[in-house]
């Protein structure tokens, strides 16, 4: 299951208090399908222009190494500003991001593909989450509505299944046997109570647990 991208070129601000790091996302989102790059900023201030043209879709926020004072900045947008997909150093500033009022809390190193698939889901109005995020320290996932949980293996196929692939592509993916992936595919599907893949990705969607 995919987000598909809007007919129009999504306009994307990138905000980082780094130059380098303002340049760099620059030159991945540059290159990607249907993303329209404004002219990178220091701060969020220019989210307050009252000019609907000038603001963006979505906002890329590198909270960088003064992460505290980002997120408190995060914290003061305005209500009706742009969805957000913060860029954190560390896992522990994810949470505090996130309830800053974040869409999406990525790493700082995350690759085009990553930002691409969180600059499409938060604009579609999704809870986009990165695994590598959820449950930090524990191999396990939050529970699920039906107090199962998954495992951090069952959370990487749910994430491959999320993308459209086979089975046989997951198991390439991972590096593990068909016959792995389908005992873990029967495992999502009852953990989460769906009778199809589709269902289950859906499922998950709903309580954040894939990044599309």
């Amino acid at each position: 299951m995919t987000v598909e991208p809007p007919n129009t070129r999504m306009r994307v601000l990138i905000v980082s208090s780094d130059r380098l790091t303002r340049n760099g996302l620059a030159g991945l989102l540059e290159s990607l399908p249907s993303i329209e790059v404004m002219p990178p900023v220091e701060t969020a201030d220019s989210l307050d222009s009252p000019d609907p043209v000038s603001k963006p879709d979505v906002v890329i926020w590198d909270l960088g190494w003064r992460a505290d004072e980002a997120i408190e900045a995060l914290r003061q947008l305005p209500p009706g500003s742009p969805a957000v997909v913060a860029l954190v150093a560390q896992a522990d500033q994810a949470t505090a991001a996130r309830e800053a009022g974040a869409g999406s809390v990525l790493p700082r190193s995350s690759s085009a593909e990553a930002l691409r698939v969180a600059i499409l889901g938060v604009a579609a109005g999704l809870d986009v989450r990165d695994p590598s995020f959820e449950g930090e320290g524990d191999s396990r996932s939050d529970p699920l509505e039906g107090g199962e949980i998954l495992t951090a293996r069952e959370n990487e196929v749910l994430q491959l299944l999320a993308e459209g692939l086979a089975n046989k592509a997951i198991a390439l993916r991972l590096g593990i046997r068909e016959t792995t992936v389908k005992f873990h595919v029967n495992s999502i599907l009852a953990k989460l109570g769906a009778q199809s893949r589709t269902e289950a990705v859906a499922r998950a969607a709903r309580q954040g647990l894939v990044l599309f």
